[in-house]
């Protein structure tokens, strides 16, 4: 694939792969058969940032709200997600999953990637969000922050659920929302948005592209 070069790349860049659902429903399919067609654009995405040297990539997967969908609906996209990190972890990685393991929705083949695992030279961090909850992610902290007796406190950043994910420079939502539906409420706080209208399945590297021209005309002060 011939890459265009840019003058500036993110460092951190969430992606948010929307309307595998409506994908699905427009073909008249299932909705729960759009997932497995997100597949393999995720992958094409991994070599496009791998090219780029992108240094880390958030991907969000479910949330715990999205669990509240009919059961084949959840069972389909919970297996996509298990189909993704079981092939990221064949790829050169540093691989972490994100969410609340701790509830049934989260599927058991993932737990080992609860801790970051370094695969191959794990040259691209990866976070992977499964069953993803903000509100678990930030209660963690009213648990952790105050530590266990003769402990030393801890700050609030280190204590939340997603503490290993780094503040993030760019989110890329395909499917048109114009929502952030949740996505890591500290890590995005000056985080710059972009919404590409075609559903995910319907990825396009130009999609990217286009994502990271608008990044390079944007200014990034963080508030300064």
């Amino acid at each position: 694939m011939d890459l265009p070069t840019f003058k500036r790349i993110p460092r951190h860049v969430a992606f948010i792969p929307d309307g595998n659902r409506r994908w699905a429903q427009n073909r008249g399919m299932g909705k729960e058969e759009g997932y497995a067609y997100g597949l393999e654009p995720g992958f094409q995405l991994y070599d496009i940032c791998i090219a780029l040297e992108i240094a880390e990539l958030t991907v969000y997967g479910f949330t715990s709200d999205n669990t509240k969908r009919p059961p084949k609906q959840t069972a389909a996209f919970q297996q996509a997600c298990v189909d993704a990190v079981e092939g990221l972890s064949r790829l050169d990685a540093s691989l972490l999953v994100v969410g609340n393991d701790d509830s049934p929705l989260f599927p058991p083949e993932l737990k080992p990637y609860r801790t970051r695992q370094v695969l191959d030279h794990g040259t691209l961090k990866v976070n992977f969000l499964v069953n993803y909850d903000w509100h678990w992610d930030l209660n963690k902290a009213t648990i952790n922050v105050s530590g266990t007796t003769g402990s030393t406190r801890r700050s609030f950043m280190e204590c939340i659920g997603s503490s290993e994910v780094s503040r993030i420079d760019l989110v890329v939502r395909w499917g048109g929302r114009r929502r952030l539906s949740g996505l890591l409420p500290v890590q995005t706080v000056y985080a710059d948005f972009y919404i590409i209208d075609d559903l995910w399945p319907d990825f396009k590297p130009e999609h990217f592209f286009n994502a990271l021209r608008w990044y390079e005309s944007q200014d990034v002060s963080l508030g300064g």
